[in-house]
């Protein structure tokens, strides 16, 4: 019966309403807060943006601000979010059934205040013409000198790169992560530039050898009918990194109730929504994104293609955690 709670009849309130603050900007999210509608009656007035622009709206809003739901992109951007305040703890027992306390914010005894809601997965892609996978099947091997001049990367300011380097801390600790930081340097093609399809692009076209992604930017491409982007997925390799030690690096997208929402109990069964069986086969069927929840079907060929792997056990609170020591220690590095 508990899966069932969030489309619970007592639920529906055609007058009610949410206002939604979301950095997810996916066409394909339009179908999910569509369904949220009409199960339950209630409107979503939505607002999108960068994740960096919602944070600096709700800041200045403050107590005035009209935002009942934080949608945020990465553990970093939750963290930060979190430490500036802008969450309102919650109490869901449907919610922690469902999100395991790996994928959601430290719990305190007034509730929790943030929840992953898909997770994405730090992938090594190569090129089969330059390069072996068992070159590059960990993150760790990217900065050996074997692969001097190979590696492109994408900003090292970026969140995504912030999480990879904030995992790294909790699992190995501060000087054996600067070690990698600067090898990492020392083996880069080119300086940092660019999002993780120009690094992907990068490495078809020779430009590097090897390069880190997000899965689900390669899995779109994976998935493209287009001519173009099945001539570049044929150049490539790809690796589940670290399958014989610590796992692959994973984050998420996630949210929670903001500070000041005007509509809590809206917010609340919007968080629980979800985490419904329906909601989270569509982050995977929608946005090549996995559920977090366990056990439910993906209908996604693209996904289902890459198989499955060994996820590594880090908590995304501590990720987010470590970004500030991540920053300092890849400035050091001059990872520009």
């Amino acid at each position: 019966m508990a899966a069932a709670l969030w489309f619970a009849p007592a639920w529906a309130d055609k007058q009610a309403e949410l206002n939604l603050y979301s950095a997810r900007h996916y066409q394909t999210d339009e179908a999910l807060y569509n369904e949220f509608t009409k199960k339950t009656g209630i409107k979503i007035n939505r607002i999108e943006a960068s994740d960096n622009a919602l944070i600096e709206r709700l800041k200045s809003e403050g107590a005035k601000s009209p935002a009942d739901v934080i949608l945020l992109v990465d553990a970093a951007r939750l963290w930060r979010a979190e430490s500036d305040g802008l969450f309102q703890p919650i109490q869901s027992d449907y919610l922690e059934a469902r999100i395991a306390p790996n994928l959601r914010s430290q719990a305190q005894p007034d509730g929790v205040k943030w929840f992953g809601f898909s997770t994405r997965a730090r992938v090594i892609v190569y090129n089969k013409a330059r390069m072996q996978a068992s070159d590059v099947d960990s993150y760790e091997k990217l900065a050996e000198p074997r692969n001097k001049g190979q590696v492109c990367t994408r900003s090292g300011s970026h969140p995504y790169m912030l999480s990879l380097v904030g995992a790294m801390i909790d699992r190995e600790g501060v000087p054996a992560t600067e070690a990698w930081a600067r090898g990492m340097v020392a083996n880069m093609a080119r300086a940092p530039r660019g999002g993780d399809t120009d690094q992907i692009k990068a490495v078809a076209s020779g430009e590097c050898g090897v390069a880190l992604t997000n899965s689900y930017y390669f899995v779109r491409m994976l998935r493209s009918k287009k001519p173009e982007d099945q001539a570049l997925i044929a150049k490539l390799g790809f690796v589940w990194p670290n399958q014989q030690t610590s796992g692959t690096h994973i984050n998420i997208a996630g949210g929670g109730v903001a500070k000041n929402a005007p509509h809590p109990a809206a917010a609340k069964k919007f968080l629980e929504y979800l985490a419904s069986d329906a909601a989270q086969a569509y982050f995977a069927d929608g946005n090549n994104e996995w559920p977090v929840v366990a056990n439910i079907k993906v209908d996604n060929d693209g996904l289902n293609k890459l198989g499955t792997f060994k996820v590594e056990n880090v908590s995304v609170a501590a990720m987010g955690r470590n970004q500030v020591e991540a920053q300092k220690i890849l400035d050091r590095a001059r990872f520009k």
